[in-house]
């Protein structure tokens, strides 16, 4: 039984079913350890509770406000008579009625997002990825309002065993020549589009980069029409929104183990995905200054995006950039003394 499986099973027996009295991560880690029948590391776990938080058929959901884990309490997807989730939404699939498409749906989009982090990963730069954001009972408003990804890029500072060292004096010369210490990207994920979803698809992802340095649009599947790439294109440069195409096509990603995997694999398995891709540039995007109100009004209810600029300002503080997941990992930890 692989790792997922496991935790579905063993997950209900420890979550309370309380959102107001959440379990911390570093407590869920350790008693999940007792019942797995193997050995796992702590960010292999916590990568897990998150991937399936964005899951509305797993046991797993994470409190909006702060911090935790709690039991969800009905599996979103296709028995609630009809009606349409934030997830199907997201997907595409408002008005479909099969839990297979869902779930094939579902199984892609994790997968494409993998694929994205490790290669933003390889280039240096530090993804952010909105998971609770769509999670049951989140606003519906957070499909224009939330990317499926941010993307950090520190330009600069020495790279060590330990990670990227944030430079003081880099930093200090770019406050003085007015120079931002980093730049952010707001990125929406897309499997693929069509003639009847690019402009919602394309006008979503605009309107994400509202509070961001520069938006991108990232597709997954190669389009085949010309006239659909052009009209993309065309929206793009007259917006400034960066639209890349990975050129992976569905029975590609069909193909390919689960994303949980795709994390998990070696530099050269990933190489072996990597090969499969042939990467499209339509459009580069614009940058443009940061607006801090509408960073105010982002942040406000809504706790990823909160901890995403509590990750960036803790990196600055620190001087050094942190990866996500060491991020929260310092967050959870308890205070010294």
């Amino acid at each position: 039984m692989n790792l997922r499986d496991q935790l579905k099973d063993i997950l209900p027996e420890i979550l309370p079913s309380n959102p107001a009295e959440p379990i911390k991560g570093t407590e869920l880690i350790r008693l999940v350890k007792f019942s797995l029948k193997q050995e796992y590391s702590d960010a292999t776990l916590r990568y897990h509770f998150s991937i399936m938080c964005c899951d509305p058929g797993s046991p797993i959901a994470k409190v909006e406000q702060g911090q935790g884990y709690y039991l969800r309490r009905v599996a979103a997807g296709l028995s609630s008579g009809g009606l349409a989730t934030l997830a199907q939404a997201k997907l595409g699939l408002l008005f479909e009625t099969t839990p297979e498409l869902v779930d094939r749906a579902l199984a892609r989009t994790l997968k494409f997002r993998a694929i994205f982090e490790r290669d933003t990963e390889l280039a240096g730069r530090f993804p952010f990825t909105f998971e609770s954001s769509f999670a049951p009972g989140a606003p519906y408003e957070n499909l224009w309002k939330c990317p499926d990804a941010a993307v950090i890029d520190w330009g600069g500072g020495e790279i060590s065993d330990s990670g990227l060292a944030l430079t003081p004096k880099l930093l200090e010369l770019k406050r003085a020549m007015g120079v931002p210490p980093f730049t952010i990207a707001s990125v929406k994920l897309k499997v693929a589009v069509s003639h009847d979803s690019y402009r919602e698809d394309f006008f979503q992802a605009l309107s994400h980069a509202r509070w961001g340095h520069i938006g991108e649009l990232m597709i997954a599947s190669p389009i085949l029409d010309e006239q659909l790439a052009e009209e993309l294109r065309q929206l793009g440069t007259e917006y400034g929104l960066g639209i890349q195409v990975y050129n992976l096509d569905e029975d590609d990603l069909d193909e390919l183990p689960p994303g949980y995997i795709i994390q998990q694999m070696t530099p050269r398995e990933f190489e072996a995905v990597l090969a499969r891709m042939k990467p499209r540039r339509l459009t580069s995007p614009k940058p443009r200054p940061l607006e801090w109100r509408m960073i105010e009004q982002v942040r406000e209810g809504n706790a990823e995006f909160q901890e995403l600029f509590s990750w960036v300002q803790r990196s600055l503080e620190d001087g050094k950039a942190y990866r996500r997941q060491e991020f929260a990992a310092l967050m959870e930890a308890p205070p010294e003394g």
